[in-house]
């Protein structure tokens, strides 16, 4: 799907343009007939405008390919805290604590372009290393101490105060790991930037202020180009989904990915409380010793390419504790003045539910997205095609994912009525106002269902990619249908 995103500023040139003010004007709710503008008007012919502003729910793998083409823009980047595979997942298992890894490859990713070699290059190659995955557990232990000892060869051309700065909390993160030295934590396919952000993060107690950390050393993260976890806490966070035929799945890496089949829950859940550290207060989430450890070897690009169809379709996704009891989190209040501030809403592509959905079943989030007065656009990038998670979607079931999740009452005491039952309080066209899909999709896109109530998109936009050249995207022919 990354294809299809990068060409979007090209796209959002024309909601500055006079021809969206009369459509836009109609009253809501009245069937029109989507525009008919063309987008091969050259961005230099465009007539000036203000900077466009975006807040841009995303998961990982799926934003990353997406992130450079808001670059140039006021960006609010909003990521969720639950995955539980990769790197993340032996750190959580470990140390407890929310799940960084996307957010360590969202600041990767944000880092200012630099000349090979320079003392910012190198600053990204170390904190983008990964211990190789064809390593034992002795032999990546060694790299681990060669590097937190600060003589491999990665610190190379990293300035002294910089370098002393990140190997700090290395080593305090090494000296975390002493501590529960039983619990035998593997660093085979380990992310040195997750150590250094899981390890500020523990020491501050405070996500944000890990992430300024992060972001201060690369000069990545900025008040106009800012990163943010859809929840701030300090505990473990765990979603959970219920499928139509009843099963319910834990984790993401079992919703999404799962490497290893591990029992459905039928029934009370049965959670203990022995892996916990009696010091530890992480207990939002599932128990860090509960989790998969082949979790922390799964690849997302060959693992999401071959998957086993789920037993039904997704119903609804929530989070639970560490008992198995459903919970309501509020967002982070910088999330939501997000939505009240920018111009345009971005739903990335990417897993719908375990990347896009937690960002949305959350208090509070569905009427800042509908009542924003400054959001012009909320724009759905669709998936070039279907993964485990939405197996058989076309593009109507993504919008009305969204829009039903967004419209179930999440509060203190008040369970999730789910997709089939949800009461809808504000109209699709209150969440999702825009569609962007590539010709090459195999996700199928019925125009003429989803311009027409109860959709009413105003847009639907049609794109074809002719090449790929890094990160830059080329359009071939584009139109608003």
């Amino acid at each position: 799907m990354s294809q299809a995103s990068n060409t979007n500023l090209t796209v959002y040139g024309h909601y500055r343009t006079g021809s969206d003010s009369a459509s836009s004007s109609r009253a809501p709710g009245l069937s029109q007939r989507p525009s008919q503008t063309s987008i091969n008007t050259p961005t230099s012919a465009l007539p000036p405008a203000r900077t466009t502003s975006f807040v841009v729910i995303s998961g990982g793998t799926g934003g990353n390919a997406i992130c450079s083409a808001f670059a140039q823009s006021p960006t609010s980047h909003v990521l969720p805290v639950s995955d539980d595979g990769g790197s993340s997942s032996e750190i959580i298992r470990v140390l407890g604590g929310p799940s960084i890894g996307d957010i360590r490859s969202r600041l990767v990713r944000l880092i200012p372009a630099c000349p090979p070699g320079s003392p910012l290059d190198a600053i990204r190659n170390l904190l983008s290393y990964r211990l190789p995955t064809t390593l034992s557990d002795r032999e990546a232990r060694d790299q681990w101490r060669d590097i937190v000892e600060g003589n491999s060869a990665l610190w190379n051309g990293i300035p002294g105060d910089r370098k002393e700065t990140i190997r700090g909390f290395l080593v305090y993160f090494e000296s975390e790991l002493l501590r529960r030295a039983h619990k035998n934590f593997s660093f085979v396919n380990g992310s040195i930037g997750n150590y250094f952000l899981a390890a500020a993060q523990n020491f501050f107690r405070s996500l944000p202020s890990a992430i300024f950390l992060f972001s201060s050393i690369t000069n990545g993260n900025t008040a106009a180009n800012a990163l943010l976890p859809a929840i701030v806490t300090n505990h473990t966070v765990t979603i959970a989904a219920e499928l139509d035929n009843g099963e319910k799945l834990v984790g993401q890496c079992e919703i999404s990915h799962p490497v290893q089949t591990l029992p459905a829950l039928d029934g009370p859940p049965r959670f203990t409380l022995t892996d916990l550290d009696k010091t530890e207060d992480d207990d939002d989430g599932i128990q860090a010793g509960q989790l998969n450890q082949n979790n922390a070897k799964f690849d997302h690009q060959a693992g999401k390419e071959e998957y086993r169809p789920l037993g039904a379709r997704i119903s609804r996704l929530y989070y639970i504790n560490a008992y198995g009891m459903e919970i309501h989190p509020s967002p982070n209040p910088e999330y939501i003045n997000s939505l009240n501030r920018a111009d345009v809403l971005v739903y990335s592509c990417g897993s719908l539910w375990t990347s896009i959905m937690p960002c949305l079943a959350l208090r509070g989030v569905a009427s800042a997205i509908a009542r924003s007065r400054s959001l012009r656009a909320k724009i759905l990038l669709l998936n070039s095609k279907n993964d485990r998670e939405t197996d058989g979607y076309s593009a109507t079931d993504y919008v009305l994912a969204i829009a039903n999740t967004l419209n179930t009452q999440y509060g203190h005491g008040r369970a999730y009525a789910g997709l089939g039952n949800a009461t809808t309080r504000y109209p699709i066209s209150a969440f999702v106002t825009d569609l962007v899909y590539t010709q090459e999709a195999q996700v199928d896109v019925d125009v003429a269902k989803i311009t027409v109530s109860p959709f009413v998109l105003r847009r639907i936009l049609l794109l074809t990619i002719i090449a790929v050249v890094g990160r830059t995207m080329h359009t071939h022919r584009g139109s608003l249908l």
